[in-house]
């Protein structure tokens, strides 16, 4: 009941999964996925959804049996204080990066595509400022920001009709061309843009009916599954299998097809309120790490040591400044950390706690 001050509704727990999981994914997963597997990507997708929906609920299964704790409470609770410390560090840092990897992708895109003219300092500062006061506020303020979030993006998708003009269909023809190995194989390449859902080790303890959690967190990877899937397969059919591999961002370019009578430039106005998406993939991320090392050194207001990021994000542009392909780099690592920490993680803690910690009865509601 400590965290009953902050608690969230289930629609706000689902958007924050939803809304961490699709950033950066929509704009780069069309191309991605052609490069390894071809037009058959959209199967790899709904392999991987399948995947992260039972990884999701085995994170479920893990908080039902410790009501109230948060994920880095948990690991002291199963390993010890110093060994639950140092796992907890790990998943620290690992969310520290995760916001960092987004955040330097944000600063890239506006720069490119928006205002190329720009010093990356300046960006940062104009993106940090907004990105620190939602996140101070705690985890009830950024449920109400992803609701913002929902409202001001909702006529998104339908731009997708748009760019059904002069498609073919034929491209995604025959299914399975490739074969089922490379197919599965390709996987790996979904799990960067399906990582989100182990936010759940963190809002489980403030999510007011956690009864719905499972529920709700099935919802949200379908949410997410539906739309990586939609962008997917209108890039594969608009543009020819060889094509797409000469975007960076495939999503970015195919809005640059679309002619409104009234407007141009449709790309740069959507990559202006896309910025709120994006916001929602470095918030609980953000959010995550200063939680955790606030709590780490027993401190209990997160906002120092938010600050403290804040202040290193500023002073980086100083310092390092990722090229596109830096970028491209700092995204496959991550998501090679977030198979280590999102998946396998939290099946080690599920084999764990049946072995060692079988639930208790004191924190059973």
């Amino acid at each position: 009941m400590k965290y009953a001050f902050n608690q969230i509704s289930l629609i706000q727990y689902i958007l924050i999964i939803f809304e961490t999981q699709v950033g950066i994914g929509v704009l780069s997963l069309p191309r991605d996925l052609a490069k390894t597997v071809g037009t058959d990507g959209w199967i790899s997708i709904i392999l991987g959804w399948i995947l992260s929906t039972l990884v999701s609920l085995v994170i479920i299964q893990i908080m039902n049996k410790n009501h109230g704790f948060t994920v880095f409470e948990l690991l002291s609770q199963y390993f010890g204080k110093w060994v639950g410390k140092g796992v907890s560090v790990l998943w620290i840092l690992y969310a520290a990066y995760a916001a960092s990897v987004v955040m330097f992708s944000t600063v890239y895109l506006v720069k490119l595509w928006i205002v190329p003219g720009m010093r990356e300092f300046i960006l940062m500062l104009l993106l940090i400022i907004p990105i620190y006061i939602i996140t101070k506020h705690g985890i009830r303020v950024i449920g109400l920001f992803a609701e913002l979030v929902l409202l001001v993006s909702m006529w998104m998708p339908f731009l997708l009709l748009y760019a059904l003009k002069d498609t073919h269909w034929q491209f995604l023809l025959p299914i399975g061309k490739e074969g089922l190995f490379p197919i599965v194989s390709t996987v790996k390449s979904t799990i960067l843009s399906f990582l989100g859902f182990e936010m759940a080790f963190i809002l489980y303890p403030f999510l007011k009916d956690k009864k719905s959690a499972s529920k709700g967190i099935i919802i949200a990877n379908s949410i997410s599954m539906i739309i990586f899937v939609m962008v997917t397969v209108v890039s594969f059919v608009r543009f020819s299998p060889d094509e797409i591999n000469d975007y960076i961002y495939p999503t970015l370019n195919l809005l640059k097809l679309i002619q409104l009578p009234f407007l141009e430039r449709l790309e740069i106005i959507f990559l202006s309120v896309y910025l709120f998406t994006l916001f929602m993939t470095i918030i609980p991320y953000l959010y995550a790490a200063v939680l955790g090392a606030s709590q780490l050194v027993g401190m209990e207001d997160h906002r120092t040591m938010l600050r403290v990021v804040m202040c290193l994000w500023f002073i980086l542009p100083f310092f390092f400044l990722p090229s596109a392909s830096q970028i491209n780099d700092m995204g496959k690592s991550w998501g090679m950390a977030g198979t280590y920490v999102a998946y396998m993680l939290p099946i080690f803690l599920w084999i764990y706690g049946l072995l060692f910690h079988p639930a208790r009865k004191e924190h059973k509601q």
